[in-house]
């Protein structure tokens, strides 16, 4: 049957693809409310507790080093002992992070919490450093023709999530009637504990399908053909990850600060910030699965360059608007347009190379993005302590630019989606697959 008629986003198109990857979109989209929920709340949880820019600019710095080293170790790990144990791992984590936070909130607690779970990074429903080996699980569960279509799905469903979580974030701290302060976000780890319960026992029912043993070739020259085959794909790897860090420092240096911003720029709080999120979320669900249907007509590289090559212009522009409701139309915009393609960028990077190395290419993904991003907060958040609250914005432009220039020339070969839209370039392991 055509592609055509396995569109993810219909009821026919949702009911076709496998159980296993029905329940890991259904999973992160719970995980995800809860995450719209922290990127809202935890940088204003966190000043309401004293903390200053710079010091949450180095905490957010922590959670994200903490991460991508810990998911490079994970991603390869799991491509030889299977992928479901990190994720019970993390959810069990999580349960007992947010349970102390609750009960200790202390400040190395929120230091290890937040290093461990990426609180307040906005991370789309991600299992922090799991998120490679919960990204290789998807990507097995759906055939090579239609991952861009799924990918893109699981990543609008998630900004739905995120949208919820976001509009929530605007109530949470004001549902204890007459408490004030910290206190007064105590229902944000609530939800965060009741979310993580819910996907421990979802997970446990997911059926993992069981890997085939890695057998080693026989014959030398087998070897030999197996050598290079991996050789391309590093190469490729390689590439990706320089092209992905420039990306990932101008994202950082502004994307999770942004609530402390709009709060010290307009004085706004929970009750503003949520609702923008939340819009922001909505949409950019919407035109992510829509991207999804158009990379099939244009290839993935375009889906990703074009909507950021408009992000870029939008970016540029929120610090210099008057008003809160200008900068916040400049944010949707901007957000729609950007993170509407990280389903085709999933897509693109788990395409370069076989399953048995998806792990091991999805976690060298995440260290490309978590180690910049986790430079850039904290390079943000001196930049806003000394009074600066244009120049962030201008050096994320800059470095954001750079990567829409970057990356087809860079990467314009390894298009996995040519081959389907009858391009004449070949992907260098796709005869291999």
């Amino acid at each position: 049957m055509r592609l055509q008629s396995f569109a993810p986003f219909t009821r026919r198109g949702w009911q076709s693809i496998s159980r296993p990857a029905r329940q890991l979109i259904l999973t992160r989209f719970l995980r995800s409310i809860a995450q719209g929920a922290l990127a809202v709340d935890f940088t204003l949880y966190l000043k309401v507790r004293g903390w200053s820019a710079p010091d949450i600019g180095l905490l957010l710095m922590a959670g994200g080093l903490m991460g991508a080293l810990l998911s490079l170790m994970i991603g390869v790990i799991s491509d030889r002992v299977g992928r479901r144990v990190f994720l019970l791992v993390y959810e069990s984590g999580l349960i007992a992070g947010t349970t102390l936070i609750i009960f200790f909130p202390s400040a190395w607690i929120l230091v290890l919490s937040a290093a461990l779970f990426g609180f307040g990074r906005g991370a789309n429903g991600a299992s922090g450093p799991f998120a490679p080996a919960e990204q290789a699980w998807l990507a097995q569960c759906v055939s090579n023709e239609r991952r861009g279509t799924v990918f893109s799905l699981n990543a609008g469903i998630q900004f739905w999530g995120m949208g919820i979580g976001s509009g929530l974030a605007a109530v949470l701290p004001h549902m204890i009637p007459g408490v004030r302060g910290p206190e007064a976000y105590l229902p944000l780890f609530l939800l965060n504990a009741l979310m993580a319960v819910v996907n421990l026992v979802q997970i446990l029912a997911i059926e993992e399908r069981p890997r085939r043993p890695i057998k080693s070739p026989p014959r030398p020259e087998r070897r030999t053909d197996e050598w290079q085959v991996v050789k391309k794909e590093n190469h490729a790897l390689a590439l990706l990850l320089a092209v992905n860090m420039v990306n990932s420092l101008g994202v950082g240096l502004v994307a999770p600060l942004l609530p402390y911003w709009f709060n010290v720029k307009f004085g706004v709080g929970p009750a503003a910030i949520g609702p923008v999120y939340a819009l922001t979320f909505v949409f950019t669900g919407i035109f992510a699965v829509v991207l999804g249907r158009v990379s099939e007509h244009i290839g993935l590289i375009r889906s990703i360059v074009l909507p950021r090559f408009l992000g870029v212009g939008l970016l540029i522009a929120i610090p210099f608007m008057p008003s809160f409701t200008g900068a916040a139309i400049l944010y949707v915009l901007r957000s729609v347009v950007n993170r509407s393609s990280m389903g085709a960028r999933q897509a693109f990077s788990v395409g370069l190379v076989r399953d048995k190395r998806r792990g091991f290419a999805s976690s060298l993904n995440a260290l490309s993005w978590g180690l910049p991003a986790a430079l850039g907060p904290a390079l943000g958040g001196w930049l806003i302590g000394m009074g600066s609250l244009i120049w962030p914005f201008i050096a994320a432009s800059a470095l954001q630019l750079g990567y829409v220039i970057l990356f087809p020339k860079v990467m314009g070969r390894y298009d996995p989606s040519r081959r389907q839209i009858g391009g004449s370039r070949h992907h260098p392991a796709a005869s291999h697959r």
